[in-house]
């Protein structure tokens, strides 16, 4: 089975962790924070915080950004469930806008509409890789006082007007995800990046029990070198540097893994261009797409369940990318109903994600898009 996202390790990778497990430090070591600032140095951001996945770094973000109980953030139903229930855990509801049919992220257009007076936060999903349109969110956010926080667990290695994605240009925090089929992989892991100093402070106690170590925080004076305050309810979220050494690593080869997802898409696109079956994604004018998925529509959304268990059955392994949120019933059981983002709705019928990953040989590629020719010519299953 081709699966439509998977790491790629190679020896350098292998020799990263291995030197770890053999030197003094397997956590809360140096590699941790040489990881930390290896990735904002990237992004161009002041500040990065690791976390053991890109779940408790949304948590993290919110946190410090201040959302809490009896609060609303607006985000996006095309989205894995923890951008939303992230929000869930502190108290606050969150309020679905809905999306461009053309890239499933949130439709900015709609957003200003949704805000009420108990809107605390913008949670923005860059979904598959291409950026929302983040100068209309950064309005409305300065409009209203609203934070922002770019959940770009899909987008490291993406752009916005000639800016990366993770520089925080437009947002107060940006979020990643270092899971095995994400750009690049730690194992499990994610991390929060931020231009401000006082969020960076709160990320760092909340992924350690809401533990300070810094004197000039303390709200007493220090009792000696054993001294530390347990200043905000926090949890341990603490990455290691034996994923940290990885993540290291790998990033190392970010760019050619974000070159590769392009070129691949390329290939789809052209090969795709004149189908009768799928509409392919758009890349627009203030875009670079990193291509985590490569989302298709299937043009009639009745054959869709039909594609793709046809595609799985030939050895295609195609995924859905995403169940409306608000489906889900812990949602319903919060009082959400069906037909509440009519395009998002429309948006799940028709999605099925293409096979897309680095290490994608040419052979794998030539063989799903055979597959897909071949099913230009199929009407019904056989």
């Amino acid at each position: 089975m081709i699966p439509y996202g998977r790491q790629c390790i190679d020896e350098e990778d292998v020799r990263s962790v291995v030197e770890v497990l053999r030197s003094d430090f397997i956590t809360q070591g140096p590699v941790v924070e040489k990881f930390e600032k290896a990735l904002a140095e990237f992004c161009g951001a002041r500040f990065a915080v690791a976390f053991n996945s890109g779940t408790s770094a949304l948590l993290a973000a919110y946190s410090a950004l201040g959302l809490s109980e009896g609060d609303e953030f607006i985000t996006s139903p095309i989205t894995f469930t923890a951008t939303a229930n992230a929000g869930l855990w502190l108290g606050a509801r969150p309020v679905f806008v809905d999306v461009e049919m053309d890239t499933g992220n949130i439709d900015a257009d709609l957003i200003e509409e949704a805000v009420t007076e108990k809107t605390k936060l913008l949670s923005v999903v860059h979904y598959a890789g291409h950026p929302a349109d983040l100068g209309k969110v950064r309005e409305i956010a300065r409009r209203y006082g609203l934070k922002v926080v770019e959940d770009a667990c899909h987008a490291l290695g993406a752009g916005y007007r000639g800016s990366r994605i993770g520089s925080c240009a437009y947002s107060d925090a940006t979020v990643f995800s270092f899971h095995p089929v994400k750009h690049i992989t730690t194992g499990e892991g994610g991390a929060v990046l931020t231009n401000d100093e006082d969020v960076y402070e709160k990320l760092l106690m909340f992924r350690n029990h809401g533990i300070t170590r810094n004197p000039e925080r303390f709200t007493s004076g220090s009792e000696g070198g054993w001294y530390y305050e347990c200043q905000l309810l926090g949890l341990n979220l603490r990455i290691t540097d034996i994923q940290c050494a990885l993540g290291l690593s790998q990033l190392g080869k970010l760019e050619s893994f974000v070159r590769r997802r392009r070129e691949i898409a390329g290939v789809y696109r052209d090969r795709l261009r004149e189908s009768s079956l799928f509409q392919t994604p758009v890349e627009k004018d203030y875009a670079y797409h990193s291509y985590h998925l490569y989302p298709v529509l299937v043009r009639e959304e009745a054959r869709r369940r039909e594609i793709y268990e046809i595609l799985r059955s030939r050895g295609v392994g195609v995924q859905v990318h995403y169940i409306p949120v608000y489906w889900h019933p812990l949602y319903r059981n919060l009082g959400y109903r069906k037909g509440l983002c009519p395009s998002a709705e429309a948006f799940y019928r028709r999605e099925i994600s293409l096979p897309l990953y680095p290490c994608m040989g040419k052979e794998e590629l030539e063989h799903v898009i055979e597959i897909l020719e071949d099913l230009e010519g199929l009407r019904e299953v056989s």
